[in-house]
């Protein structure tokens, strides 16, 4: 039996993306998405390199509205941002686990490009962990 998890956060643009990848890479059985509440036109670009860094291809990876799967049955609903966990959507569908596990917004980083994806490598080496431990490997 396939576990379904949903990682939502406002923008699907930088954390759940990671989240979603580090999560599928964990186990190859577990189905998992993405998806914001306001969701941004692209993935981050610094997100998408940063992951493949690790080995983790998001680059196909696009941000998808929570909307899309209000209804949707999830054995895990999991926030990662404050803002999506305050203003998360009602899922009609059963969600048998709802988690929050909040990180930095690496977006907000500030400085070079490097300096910026440095915060980008912390929260991703975070998100690693944090599911790891979870989830098992």
């Amino acid at each position: 039996m396939k576990v379904k998890i949903l990682v939502l956060c406002t923008g699907n643009s930088c954390r759940s993306q990671m989240a979603e990848g580090i999560i599928r890479s964990i186990n190859s059985n577990f189905e998992v998405y993405s998806a914001g509440t306001r969701p941004e036109k692209n993935v981050n670009a610094f997100a998408v390199e940063v992951m493949k860094e690790i080995g983790i291809d998001i680059s196909g990876h696009y941000p998808k509205n929570a909307d899309e799967f209000a209804g949707t049955d999830f054995d895990y609903v999991i926030t990662v941002c404050d803002n999506a966990r305050e203003v998360c959507p009602v899922f009609t569908g059963n969600v048998k686990h709802r988690l929050h596990k909040g990180f930095e917004d690496p977006f907000n980083a500030t400085g070079t490009d490097e300096e910026k994806k440095t915060v980008y490598r912390k929260v991703r080496d975070q998100i690693k962990d944090t599911f790891t431990e979870l989830f098992g490997k």
